[in-house]
């Protein structure tokens, strides 16, 4: 045990060999022998990874699991690759040494300097085996690097402290016990200028840390901070459902939607009209993006905070939930050389992470890859990135047209919202670019109607539409407590009066891992459509949206409702899941066969 600043380091003498050495035993079989994982666990995290962990190692996935602990993963892998395992405590006040690593670096690679000694500099790291990311370290600081392994959590603790003036960093986190020093404020808030000071007090600084470190923790997508009659609730969206995650005394709803205006740089002084702002945050040694919007009610300001958190994001097409024959089609249609590829659905489907993970699976130094959004959600490298800008007459129109000058060989338009937008993609598309838009429709079919009732003649349409895609998204059975079960037989029978056939269904019982919902995570149901010669013909011959349909079922569409029985089959989803988003079987009544 030795001290550097006030970060106690503890350090195992035993095995201090570097990491090249690496040991015959595997991570789970450690881990079991060291009774911190039974086989059956061990057994159903492979699972996991074989069928939906691509891409994440086994700790990682033992760790989401709740099978093991950060801690217990990074020490059985010390062990395995001879490195010392290292516990960090405390802050490191001697912030010297951070110098010899970028910060970003390290705050990328979750890396950390801890001290020189002569020309060997000793930096705690989560991938022991990592030897890439060793020699990197030799170059990056011209020294002899000896590495310790350590969590992340631990790493995370350590500079997430360190100053940095471009974000908040959340490290103020209220736990149950000092949620009592909210109440401390029982002053009336009479004008602006109390409000501002009261803002700036701890506890209400602590109380906003705390509900977006919980909103995060939890993967939320949404925190709604509304005030009701008798208290402040706020409630968050995990998995498309509102939870209810705490309520608050309602006398600190000024002061609380203040500290988060002052946080996105929004006027605390205008309570009449609404108001949208962004903030960054450092939180676990990242950043965090924050989209707020206020909203004046008759009980005061609501506050919603959508959280953009790239680590809950996925940008590979194989994890969104595609059937292999609609990635397929779907991958054949982003290869094309020209053309438009449409994805639609209501607001909150998944519509733009599905094009920035299209994008992302065609990107290479070849092509020039360029986007128009409004607002610019997750910064990809690799591509050129335009924000639309109303407020100085920067629309998506415009801002596609000057664009078409920028020698774009693939275009993504954030969203078609009207017909100089439809016309100018469509024109981009003729004259030999693929463009890549978002469309709030119901289904396929229905976005070829959309587009004329913009105005845009149906012969440009047809000559110009390479697919589309519809989506939904639908919450994964949580896999820690997935089980067999019957659903009422009314139910069965409906589905079988749809021609679908059912060896099994499955359910989540409910566990601390789901919160008790049966349900962890999101995957997307599609319905694809390619745009034939056929269908070419029937759009140019103005044919309604039901005969666009028959047209497309003849040729062997894939519909929502196929795609989402497809994989209840498979044990992913619920039956109930389902028949939220297919609309005929409300009920369970009557046949419908496709």
């Amino acid at each position: 045990m030795f001290t550097i600043g006030r970060a106690s380091i503890s350090i195992p003498t035993t095995s201090p060999m570097i990491a090249t050495q690496k040991s015959s035993k595997r991570l789970g079989n450690l881990l079991v022998e060291r009774g911190h994982l039974s086989l059956e666990q061990l057994q159903s995290a492979l699972e996991f990874q074989r069928e939906r962990g691509r891409g994440k190692l086994l700790g990682e996935i033992l760790v989401d699991l709740e099978f093991c602990s950060e801690d217990q993963v990074i020490e059985a892998l010390a062990e395995e690759y001879h490195v010392p395992y290292a516990k960090l405590e405390a802050r490191l006040q001697d912030t010297k040494v951070l110098e010899a690593i970028p910060r970003d670096y390290i705050e990328r690679n979750l890396v950390l300097p801890l001290f020189c000694v002569r020309d060997t500099l000793t930096v705690a790291v989560t991938e022991p085996a990592n030897l890439f990311l060793i020699e990197e370290l030799k170059c990056l600081t011209g020294k002899q690097v000896q590495i310790v392994a350590t969590s992340p959590k631990d790493i995370r603790r350590m500079f997430t402290t360190l100053p940095d003036s471009k974000v908040f960093v959340i490290d103020d986190i209220i736990d149950d016990s000092q949620q009592a020093d909210v109440t401390l404020i029982e002053t009336e808030i009479e004008d602006i200028g109390d409000i501002e000071e009261v803002a700036g007090q701890s506890p209400v600084i602590r109380l906003v840390n705390y509900v977006i470190y919980q909103a995060v923790k939890e993967g939320a997508s949404d925190i709604h901070v509304e005030p009701a009659d008798r208290c402040l609730r706020i409630r968050f969206r995990i998995d498309g459902r509102l939870y209810k995650a705490l309520e608050i005394p309602s006398r600190l709803l000024g002061a609380m939607t203040s500290r988060i205006k002052i946080m996105a740089g929004m006027d605390i002084s205008e309570r009449r009209l609404p108001q949208d702002g962004r903030v960054h945050v450092m939180l676990d040694g990242r950043k965090v993006d924050l989209r707020v919007s206020t909203f004046p009610g008759s009980r005061g300001e609501k506050t919603v905070i959508r959280v953009l958190d790239t680590r809950n994001v996925s940008l590979n097409l194989r994890d969104l939930g595609f059937s292999e024959d609609v990635l397929n089609l779907f991958q054949q249609s982003i290869t094309a050389p020209n053309g438009i590829v449409l994805v639609t659905g209501p607001t909150g489907s998944g519509k733009s992470t599905t094009l920035y993970a299209a994008i992302n699976e065609i990107v290479s130094m070849e092509n020039n890859v360029c986007t128009v959004e409004d607002p610019i959600e997750y910064h990809l490298p690799m591509i050129n990135q335009f924000q639309v800008q109303e407020k100085v007459g920067l629309t998506f129109s415009k801002a596609l047209r000057t664009l078409l000058r920028q020698d774009p060989d693939v275009i993504m338009v954030g969203e078609v919202r009207d017909e100089e937008t439809a016309r100018t993609a469509i024109q981009a598309a003729l004259t030999g670019h693929l463009v890549f838009s978002t469309l709030h429709t119901n289904d396929a079919p229905s976005a070829i109607t959309r587009l004329i009732n913009m105005g845009v003649e149906p012969y440009l349409i047809g000559a110009a539409m390479n697919m589309i895609l519809a989506q939904r998204l639908i919450r994964r059975v949580c896999p820690k407590c997935k089980q067999e079960y019957q659903p009422p037989r009314p139910l069965r029978k409906a589905i079988e009066n749809m021609g679908f056939e059912m060896d099994g269904f499955y359910k989540g019982a409910g566990c601390r891992r789901c919160r008790n919902t049966g349900y962890s995570g999101r995957l997307g149901v599609h319905e694809i459509v390619v745009v034939t010669d056929e269908l070419r013909d029937a759009i140019v011959a103005g044919k309604s949206v039901v005969e666009l349909r028959c047209i497309g079922l003849s040729q062997g569409m894939i519909t929502l409702r196929q795609d989402g029985f497809r994989k209840v089959r498979e044990g992913l989803t619920t039956i109930e899941e389902v028949v939220q988003i297919a609309g005929e079987m409300v009920g369970y009544g009557g046949e419908k066969r496709e």
